[in-house]
């Protein structure tokens, strides 16, 4: 990480004369890329870090591209000669995920997601013009190879990981019947492939556009799909209809000639049910197979968005075994699987989780079962051994950075997590009353610091369950 660090800060030193006075790293999401935010007085930059030179480079031409016709897209300002990173303007980090989350489902929320569709139809029909499709990551269209790949990459991932028993040739036969059915023949327009409401920036009440290397040419309502049937935005019914018939209405104005209003309708149908799907494979891939709780954690949302779509737009009698596989994998008993116990108000589980240091001896445990964990960090890079570090504790941010970013402290604590939550779910099952938690490291100050923080907000947003953290070495920190 310091290499990578170093190549940055040269990087960065092309297009601004002085030293940053930070740089801090932002949590990675779906895929390897990794990103920072340089900050120097009131200005900051993104500078994003890729082996992947091919989706740096496919990035770094939409952009160009998109920002020569004023589209709502960060400009690339700097790349290294090896193209593994550049640097781009900072459009904000508040994204429109957030805001949702924050506002509710109100006036000025259902604004945004107006603007973002006008953005968007500027987006697909504008920003297709002239594009270059060579460029494209992967295929240059949307078309059948593209919607089977998404269909079997959802049955690989996770419909197979459920172990259901089910006709195979039949299926794969009927996923042929679907793909003919949406392959679009009009294919003359830019689809962003990813367009959700993480990937869309807030910032003073306009919206830009992130995250869009995936893209390719292909069909209109495919994007739109993606953006209102985001299984974390939980939409409204009435919300959908409405945004789908401004989307309408904004993207005629932009069309030569006007389109089939009831066959865009039709194909937006199937391309939602192709998103939920393509959404459940990534969640099963990036959760069952990579391990990352956020994907887990979002198998239940995504089990319950398909539910809902089924119950407005059934599937179509031509495909029963697809159908029946559906059906089935919307029951309660297959989103209890992914569904983790919650705490209640009567759970009487309390986790104590402890910060200590090793030479000053284990915490005890006085509660009547005992027990427990205790994990031992010292196998992780000690700030303490640097200067900038030794006086702060794992509760400063410079200290959060520089073990997010120089070591593998979140490798660390995912397995560390993976074991924890089998027991945790156990004994909310069964009504135990406590389980104690220990990280230990040389002076309980840096590493077990963060490593207890971590856990103890990983257990209380997971299981909602009451967590006593305390930090035993505190009164012999150096200070």
């Amino acid at each position: 990480m310091d290499a990578i660090l170093e190549h940055i800060k040269n990087l960065y030193l092309t297009i601004h004369p002085t030293a940053w006075d930070q740089i801090q790293k932002i949590p990675q999401s779906g895929g390897d890329r990794i990103y920072f935010r340089i900050i120097q007085g009131n200005q900051s930059w993104i500078a994003t870090y890729n082996l992947n030179i091919k989706e740096n480079e496919t990035f770094i031409y939409f952009s160009e591209h998109f920002s020569s016709k004023g589209l709502p897209v960060p400009k690339v300002l700097a790349i290294t000669p090896d193209k593994s990173i550049y640097l781009q303007a900072d459009l904000g980090n508040v994204s429109l995920l957030e805001v949702l989350e924050k506002e509710g489902k109100n006036d000025y929320v259902f604004s945004l997601f107006q603007k973002s569709l006008k953005a968007l139809a500027q987006l697909q029909v504008h920003g297709g013009q002239g594009l270059d499709y060579s460029h494209c990551l992967t295929s240059k269209e949307f078309g059948k190879h593209s919607i089977l790949t998404d269909l079997l990459y959802y049955k690989y991932y996770f419909l197979d990981t459920l172990q259901y028993p089910y006709d195979k040739q039949a299926l794969i036969d009927e996923f042929e019947l679907l793909s003919d059915k949406l392959v679009s023949k009009d294919l003359n327009h830019f689809l962003f492939r990813d367009f959700q409401s993480r990937n869309i920036i807030v910032n003073n009440d306009e919206v830009y556009f992130i995250d869009f290397q995936g893209g390719m040419q292909g069909g209109l309502s495919y994007d739109v799909a993606s953006l209102l049937w985001q299984a974390k935005a939980e939409l409204s019914n009435e919300w959908k209809e409405k945004l789908v018939d401004y989307y309408i209405s904004e993207v005629q104005q932009l069309l030569p000639t006007p389109m089939d209003e009831v066959k865009f309708k039709n194909q937006y149908n199937g391309f939602v049910l192709l998103r939920l799907l393509q959404v459940l494979g990534a969640y099963g891939f990036r959760g069952l197979f990579e391990r990352k709780a956020h994907f887990l954690t979002s198998i239940p949302l995504g089990l319950k968005n398909l539910k809902n779509f089924l119950a407005i737009s059934p599937i179509s009698k031509d495909t029963p075994v697809f159908a029946g596989i559906l059906n089935w994998m919307v029951s309660d008993e297959v989103v209890s699987r992914f569904t983790p116990p919650v705490a209640t108000d009567t759970t009487p589980l309390v986790i104590t989780i402890n910060s200590f240091s090793y030479k000053k001896g284990l915490p005890n445990d006085a509660t009547e079962n005992g027990g427990g964990f205790i994990f031992d960090m010292r196998g992780i890079l000690n700030p303490g051994r640097f200067d900038d570090y030794k006086k702060l504790s794992g509760q400063d941010k410079p200290v959060q950075d520089f073990l997010e970013q120089r070591t593998k402290m979140n490798t660390f604590l995912n397995s560390v997590w993976d074991l924890i939550d089998i027991t945790v779910e156990n004994y909310l099952e069964r009504g135990f009353e406590s389980l104690q938690i220990n990280f230990g490291c040389t002076g309980g100050q840096h590493r077990s610091v963060f490593a207890a923080a971590q856990t103890a907000r990983h257990l209380r947003n997971k299981y909602k369950v009451k967590v006593v953290l305390e930090h035993t070495n505190k009164n012999n920190w150096v200070k």
